[in-house]
C-alpha cells in the first residue's frame, strides 16, 4: 500500500530512533485502512499502481490516487495512536480519533458506511 512512508510518519511524530518503528508500521497500515474504509473506495500511490489493481479486476468501486488530504488525514491518525497507546486510562481525558482526519477525506468519500 505504502500511502504514507514510514519516514514521512518518523517526520510527523518528530521521532528520531528506530525503535519504535514495526510499531509505527503497524499504525500507519491500521490508518490506511482506516481511510480507505471510511471513504469507501480503494486508494492507490500512483496511477500505475490504479491501472495494475484494475486490470487484475482488484481495484473496487471508484478507486483514486492518494492525494495530500488523504496523507495528512493518515499522518493525524497515526499520531492519534501514537499518542494514546491505550483504550482506556485512568484520570486522562480522552478524545475520539481526530476530526481534522475525517474532515480532510470527507471531500473523497463515496459510501456513507463505516
Amino acid at each position: 500500500m505504502a500511502l504514507v512512508t514510514l519516514e514521512q510518519a518518523r517526520l510527523h511524530l518528530r521521532v528520531d530512533e528506530t525503535e519504535e518503528d514495526s510499531l509505527i508500521t503497524l499504525w500507519i497500515n491500521a490508518a490506511e485502512q482506516s481511510a480507505q474504509a471510511f471513504l469507501g473506495r480503494n486508494v492507490y500511490e500512483d496511477q500505475a499502481e490504479l491501472d495494475a489493481a484494475a486490470n487484475a479486476g482488484t481495484a473496487g468501486d471508484d478507486p483514486m490516487v492518494v492525494n495530500d488530504q488523504i496523507r495528512a488525514a493518515i499522518l493525524l491518525t497515526v499520531g492519534h495512536l501514537y499518542a494514546n497507546r491505550e483504550d482506556v486510562a485512568a484520570g486522562v481525558s480522552f478524545a475520539k480519533v481526530p476530526v481534522g482526519a475525517e474532515y480532510l477525506l470527507m471531500p473523497h468519500r463515496v459510501k456513507m458506511g463505516v
